[in-house]
């Protein structure tokens, strides 16, 4: 993977936010290829319970500044950047006052999702794509994680579908048993339609369950990675009757040799 581009777009990763299977293989397979000599940059949300200052964050003022528009409304969007220490690797993180915050992550107290949760979504899959877009840095591969980033592969597809930097990108997401339960706020899919994405892409999130966000991101990806040992049945299905190339799950302690050959052989070839 030596000089290979890859940008890494994850929900959640280690070390800032709690070990989770998700946050943990977002950084495990970006350190991977770091070590093989490729090149990589990793987004995440910049959650309201990161501590900027234990983590030493910074806001970076040439990338901040635009505004997204999301459902008619005009949000500015703040760029801020952290190294993970001793590994060499920097992580970019998006922010917006609004949406991120809140001292939490997804959830409030209560385990209840917060309402936005659709809208912080698509900020920041919108974030992530203008940011890359400033940096005019043009990835060989674009791996998802997590369902907050499964928006991603959608408006890469759908929504940024003639912005030349990413015309040879392959878009891989890697599909987790850890969801959420009941549905996202409702008005998702109008919100989505707002920017002129076909009815037709996203008639499954008329219902948006975390089965229906995953199906969506299946749809609009290149290949995709089993990354927990038991999916959802309805997930097992889909990701079986996709077509595309589909790597088994593989644990932590043994990865790194199969996702390295996914990646040149099924992914790039």
């Amino acid at each position: 993977m030596k000089d290979k581009r890859i940008l890494y777009v994850s929900s959640e990763v280690v070390p800032y936010l709690p070990e989770t299977e998700i946050s943990s293989m977002s950084f495990e397979t970006p350190r991977m290829i770091n070590q093989q000599g490729g090149q990589i940059r990793i987004f995440m949300p910049r959650y309201g319970n990161i501590n900027e200052r234990r983590h030493q964050l910074h806001e970076v003022i040439r990338l901040s500044g635009i505004n997204l528009v999301v459902n008619d409304l005009d949000m500015p969007l703040i760029i801020k950047v952290a190294s993970i220490p001793k590994e060499r690797i920097q992580v970019y993180f998006i922010d917006n006052d609004e949406y991120f915050k809140r001292k939490a992550t997804l959830t409030d107290e209560d385990g209840t999702l917060f309402t936005d949760n659709d809208e912080r979504a698509i900020f920041f899959a919108k974030g992530v794509i203008e940011t890359v877009k400033k940096l005019n840095w043009s990835p060989d591969i674009i791996h998802v994680h997590g369902w907050l980033a499964s928006l991603l592969p959608l408006y890469l597809k759908q929504f940024y579908k003639d912005e030349p930097l990413f015309n040879e990108s392959k878009i891989v997401t890697s599909i987790y048993k850890s969801g959420f339960e009941n549905e996202l706020n409702s008005k998702l899919v109008d919100k989505i339609k707002f920017d002129n994405i076909d009815e037709e892409q996203i008639k499954d999130l008329v219902k948006p369950t975390y089965n229906n966000l995953m199906k969506v991101a299946i749809d609009n990806s290149d290949a995709l990675i089993i990354g927990s040992e038991d999916l959802p049945e309805e997930l097992t299905s889909y990701l079986a009757n996709s077509n595309k190339p589909v790597l088994d799950f593989h644990p932590k302690d043994e990865f790194s040799e199969a996702y390295t050959n996914f990646y040149t052989t099924s992914v790039l070839d």
